[in-house]
């Protein structure tokens, strides 16, 4: 089976692991991914099995902030789609973005089947183009992959009734698992305290001023380390100085996917208290199966999938809730027994649901299914 995908996900060199299993399971497999996405550059990575192109990307930078993921497009893609008879094309990104829809017409012209995906669990009224985009999207494609069954329903109540797979983000479970990160906590001054770590943008939706506050109401040994970058960063270090907190906070810029798994296990707890807004709620939380397949226990708000992801391997709070929020870290701080069993119920859940190879079978079934059976 011959697939082209397209993707921005390839900029980390982690999501490769995924790719690899593909070609493993016998797809012959090329992906196009931009030279990068927003402010990451895409990160080195040596191929195995499958063919990595990066391919030129308009309006994927950051001068766009959040519009790049609606405008961005490939100008020479028609040349790859047109460069081999490709059983099958996955567009991997939201049927009203202009890159699928772009990317599709390319599609439609060699006679080719296309899919697309989507991480959408939240309706709302798209203003033209966008609205036609999708349209044109669900007409000429032959199924989609969600990422939860959340977004999978959310296809169904806006007409699409082509097969849908619910394909979730995965882990590469031999990466991330527990080792000792005695030397990095020594490094950023956290020996001997109890760290509550966050990774990933900051920016408003993620809700870490709920975090902040709760911190308050901790003791003192309780320690913040936020990991990542972005527009919310200078707000949040002025409120954690006006409350006082500075001397418990580390702050440590973006790192590259293959060091993530460290700051993982420099956790105590991992805390990702997304806050709900009018056009977006949590869509899955990929930091909370790297962190279970860590070890490292995982409490998580209730915004959209958080809840479903963490199943019984960690603890949830009401979105907003710092009182709610500090009493869950106090449980932990106070019951190490309680942290044992939370640790191994998230790499259990991980190993169950959420592993590479997992997910790449779930992925290569469909897009059989889509292809009918042809190998």
């Amino acid at each position: 089976m011959k697939v082209l995908v397209l993707s921005k996900n390839p900029v980390v060199g982690a999501y490769h692991a995924k790719l690899r299993e593909m070609s493993r399971l016998g797809v012959d497999l090329t992906v196009v991914s931009p030279p990068a996405w927003d402010s990451q550059r895409t990160e080195e990575v040596k191929p195995e099995g499958y063919e990595f192109l990066i391919a030129k990307a308009r309006f994927a930078g950051p001068a766009l902030g959040r519009h790049a993921y609606h405008l961005h497009y490939y100008p020479g893609i028609s040349r790859l789609i047109e460069r081999d008879k490709w059983d099958l094309v996955h567009i991997d990104e939201e049927p009203f973005n202009f890159c699928t829809y772009h990317a599709l017409k390319a599609c439609r012209r060699a006679g080719l089947k296309a899919v697309f995906s989507t991480s959408r669990d939240t309706a709302h009224w798209y203003p033209p183009p966008f609205a036609l985009f999708e349209k044109s999207v669900f007409e000429g494609t032959v199924g989609a992959a969600a990422i939860s069954m959340g977004a999978k329903d959310l296809l169904r109540r806006r007409g699409f009734s082509k097969p849908v797979a619910v394909i979730p983000h995965s882990v590469d479970h031999n990466v991330f698992r527990k080792q000792d990160a005695g030397a990095l906590r020594r490094r950023l001054g956290l020996d001997g305290q109890f760290v509550v770590g966050y990774i990933g943008r900051i920016i408003p939706e993620k809700g870490l001023d709920t975090l902040i506050n709760a911190l308050v109401l901790l003791p003192k040994d309780c320690m913040l380390l936020f990991v990542g970058s972005g527009p919310e960063q200078p707000r949040l270090e002025a409120m954690i100085a006006e409350l006082g907190l500075s001397e418990r906070v580390r702050w440590v810029p973006w790192v590259p996917s293959g060091e993530v798994a460290d700051y993982m296990n420099a956790f105590d707890v991992l805390v990702l208290p997304s806050r709900t807004a009018p056009r977006w709620q949590e869509y899955f939380g990929r930091v909370l199966i790297e962190a279970m397949a860590c070890e490292t226990c995982v409490v998580g708000s209730d915004s959209g999938e958080i809840p479903k992801v963490i199943g019984e391997a960690g603890l949830v709070f009401h979105e907003g809730e710092e009182r709610e929020l500090a009493e869950r870290l106090r449980r932990l701080m106070e019951d190490s027994a309680l942290r044992e069993t939370f640790q191994l119920r998230g790499r259990e859940r991980v190993l169950e649901h959420f592993t590479r190879p997992k997910i790449a079978r779930q992925t290569v079934s469909f897009y059989e299914r889509l292809c009918g059976g042809c190998g």
